[in-house]
């Protein structure tokens, strides 16, 4: 009997439940070091996901799903990107360092909740449009060990985002834009 490979949704939902156990070990951590290892392993983990939904599945389930339903998706990863962004500059001494990953996480539940509610959350949306998402599971996760393994050799790349300028904070405290 074949394995079945998981489908681009359950993929998705595998990744999900991989970070909020993450975000649950960082709140139990005390020690910096160990913070600092899970802080990592989250953003690693949050990157290799938001660009292979962002690469891959949500271009395939635009036009397909409701519009605002994408584009809100595309602004809530770039949020978190600023954090994953700080997080990877920064160190648990840091002042806000838990707070920001505090936030990160409550970021990531709210938006887990918009792609994974029942009736019109986006996964719900893509199955009722016909999306092939046996498909896109295959080319996410062959995407996803690419990532894996680039960032294995190289460390981690710093995020991207799609709908904000490249932001970094000037001296005032101000974002400006990036040159």
């Amino acid at each position: 009997m074949a394995v079945r490979e998981p489908d681009a949704i359950a993929l998705l939902k595998q990744d999900h439940r991989e970070v909020e156990d993450l975000f649950e070990q960082y709140e139990k951590a005390k020690a910096d070091g160990r913070k600092s290892k899970i802080a990592e392993q989250i953003c690693s983990a949050l990157i290799a996901h938001t660009m292979i939904e962002e690469e891959i599945f949500y271009p395939a389930v635009r036009g397909k799903i409701e519009e605002d339903t994408v584009d809100e998706a595309y602004v809530e990863h770039d949020g978190a990107k600023m954090l994953i962004q700080e997080l990877m500059n920064g160190s648990p001494e840091d002042d806000f360092y838990d707070a920001k990953m505090t936030v990160l996480s409550e970021e990531i539940k709210h938006h887990v909740h918009e792609e994974e509610a029942r009736s019109e959350g986006m996964f719900a949306q893509a199955r009722q449009a016909g999306v092939d998402v046996a498909e896109l599971g295959q080319q996410m996760r062959q995407r996803k060990q690419e990532l894996l393994a680039q960032f294995k050799a190289g460390g981690l790349p710093q995020p991207k985002t799609t709908t904000f300028g490249q932001m970094s904070a000037s001296a005032g405290g101000v974002a400006v834009p990036a040159e």
